[in-house]
Formats: C-alpha cells, sequence, structure tokens
C-alpha cells in the first residue's frame, strides 16, 4: 500500500515558476514508476509527465516538454515537477500516481495508487 501526498499549491502569473512535491509513504517507493497527471477545468484528467523506478527514464507530454522536469528523490520518498515558463493553459488540479509499468505510463490505468490533488493556478 502506498499513500501519496502533494504539496506545492500555488496561484502564480504567466512565466512564473512552481514546484510540486509528492511525498509517499511506504518503505517500496523506489520500486514505482512514478507519474503526475493533471485535470483542468472542464477537462479530462491527463498525463503529464513520468519517472522510471531508477530515474533514470522520463517521459513528458507534448505540452509540457521542455518546461517541466520530473525527478524523484528517493532517500526522501519524494516525487518532484519543476514547472517553468508556467502559462494559464497549465491551470489545473495536478495528482500524483504511483504504478508499475513505466512503457504504459502515459496511461491513468497503469497506476495503482493516487494523490488527492493539488491546484495551480496562472493567472495571465
Amino acid at each position: 500500500q502506498v499513500q501519496l501526498v502533494e504539496s506545492g499549491v500555488g496561484l502564480v502569473q504567466a512565466g512564473d515558476s512552481l514546484r510540486l512535491s509528492c511525498a509517499a509513504s511506504g518503505r517500496t517507493f523506489s520500486t514505482y514508476v512514478m507519474g503526475w497527471f493533471r485535470r483542468a477545468p472542464g477537462k479530462e484528467r491527463e498525463f503529464v509527465a513520468a519517472i522510471s523506478e531508477s530515474g533514470s527514464s522520463t517521459y513528458y507530454a507534448g505540452s509540457v516538454k521542455g518546461r517541466f522536469t520530473i525527478s524523484t528523490d528517493n532517500a526522501e520518498n519524494t516525487v518532484y515537477l519543476q514547472m517553468n515558463s508556467l502559462n494559464p493553459e497549465d491551470t489545473a488540479v495536478y495528482y500524483c500516481a504511483a504504478g508499475r509499468f513505466f512503457d504504459s505510463s502515459r496511461y491513468e490505468s497503469s497506476y495503482n495508487y493516487w494523490g488527492q490533488g493539488t491546484q495551480v493556478t496562472v493567472s495571465s
């Protein structure tokens, strides 16, 4: 069982940066693929980024590639999402998730555990 708690609620302006954190319980954190998803107002939840168990591989949605960076700190059981050059289209509730299969990490069905979500609002 893994429990995930996101932090980093933010109200920022376009062009600003923000880092989200997701702390995981349990001793098996390093055996999970970690992902970030988001749900914008009126839209379905979408994939943002994923990182493999070892941290050696990452995968990003096209809309955030080059602006967002996912990373992990296994000693702290934490996954981060560094978000730069934010724009209003990035406004959403952001969720972290833990799963097993990096090859299918863009799909929600690949994840077994989810955080409660944290709101990010980017004003123009």
